[in-house]
């Protein structure tokens, strides 16, 4: 007969550690955008994705953070008081990158042996020995989900909405009567409305022929569809005068990132970045975007929205900006870059306001965020969102991500007109 021995449970403390308090206590170093903070508790760190650095975070969350339960840190303080410490850590590792929360990229061992890297140009550098990582879409998704959940709380929210409209629809979800099956109607037949005119035809009688005009179907509200672009100012000024104000402007946009995916499954959500120029960046990298050149090139943004919209058949077309500053660079028609951080640039604002006015004569409405309260940016910013039926919120860091939410969600109560 085959004996079972059953030994003490002692536990595994690797895995006993949730995954997602722990990523959740790494964020900060995980959503660095280069803002050194004396307080950050990874300032030395620098942002740097490696492995080494990685460790290092892995340790300062165990023994300062306060991600976990008292028993679970009770174990955590025995663990480093017997020296396990560093057992402990790569164990961690290899379990977020085996549950899919980060990827690692080891260094090319050719480029090691030479110590030499060639780039696409063709030109050669020092290579990079360090190993590297990357945190995955799995882990930018949860990161954003808990932004979502921290400031849905916040607003005293449980649960989303849809942006309903006042016209109605044949569809899935039903929330009225029932009509005629008119040509190019969703198939939701109403069974009893049918039958019921079926027989009020022929009477009760086998067998019961059906004719088009007996076809009912069931009535639901329509949901409209809404594109948006978040345009994200990422110059210079982001995180200058003591205030890190790129994080927070990131957190958010992967929050609504989130919101969109998991409850607006028909919307589409795109990211651009605009400083000196502006660019498209897609969303799985926005944790790794960091503040970049020192102008704000505002037009060039709005041109490079345009043309993304353009690409979406939606009912709504929206624009959100999260920015500090004053539009002070223009790319000019033979692609210099015309530069003026002083005051506001008759040039530079008034090609800036013609492109506010593309977007309107395209139906986008443009919804801004001012991180800044200068006298001259909040009639800039107030003419632009009067031009283009949107609103203008002069709002900080720590609250932006409440006014913002409750702008979007606001937004899709509203009706098509």
């Amino acid at each position: 007969m085959k004996r079972v021995r059953y030994t003490k449970y002692t536990g595994d403390l690797a895995e006993d550690l949730d995954l997602e308090s722990l990523l959740d206590a790494l964020s900060d170093y995980l959503l660095d955008s280069g803002f050194r903070s004396p307080l950050s508790q990874f300032q030395e760190l620098n942002g740097e994705q490696t492995l080494d650095n990685l460790r290092e975070a892995l340790r300062q969350a165990l023994e300062f953070g306060d991600a976990f339960d008292q028993a679970m840190q009770e174990r955590i303080d025995q663990m480093i008081r017997d020296g396990q410490i560093e057992n402990l850590i790569e164990q961690l590792m290899e379990r977020m990158e085996r549950e899919n929360y980060v990827s690692i990229e080891q260094p090319d061992p050719q480029a090691q042996a030479t110590g030499k890297i060639s780039s696409a140009s063709g030109q050669s550098g020092e290579a990079r020995t360090d190993a590297r990582f990357q945190v995955t879409d799995k882990g930018l998704d949860f990161l954003g989900y808990k932004t979502l959940r921290d400031l849905l709380g916040s607003l005293g929210k449980s649960s989303f909405g849809r942006h309903d409209t006042r016209e109605m629809a044949t569809g899935v979800e039903t929330s009225g009567g029932s009509r005629v099956y008119e040509f190019g109607d969703t198939l939701n037949l109403d069974v009893t409305a049918t039958l019921s005119s079926a027989i009020a035809r022929e009477g009760l009688s086998l067998p019961l022929n059906f004719e088009y005009s007996d076809l009912h179907v069931h009535e639901c509200e329509y949901q409209s569809s809404c594109a948006t672009v978040v345009m994200l100012d990422c110059s210079h000024s982001m995180i200058l005068y003591g205030e890190d104000r790129f994080t927070p402007a990131k957190r958010v946009a992967m929050a609504l990132s989130h919101l969109v995916r998991t409850q607006y499954p028909g919307d589409t959500l795109s990211l651009v970045l605009f400083h000196d120029s502006a660019e498209e960046l897609p969303l799985s990298q926005l944790a790794r975007a960091q503040v970049g050149p020192y102008y704000t090139n505002t037009r060039e943004g709005l041109r490079l929205s345009q043309r993304i919209l353009a690409r979406q058949r939606k009912d709504m077309k929206q624009i959100v900006m999260i920015t500090d500053g004053k539009p002070s660079a223009l790319t000019l028609p033979d692609g210099r870059i015309y530069k003026n951080a002083f005051g506001l640039d008759p040039l530079v604002v008034s090609e800036t306001l013609e492109e506010v006015a593309r977007c309107k004569r395209s139906n986008i409405m443009i919804n801004t965020f001012m991180l800044a309260s200068d006298p001259g940016l909040v009639q800039f910013v107030q003419r632009v969102s009067a031009m283009c039926r949107g609103k203008a919120y002069f709002t900080t860091p720590e609250t932006l991500g409440q006014y913002l939410l409750m702008d979007f969600l606001s937004r899709k109560m509203k009706t098509i007109h």
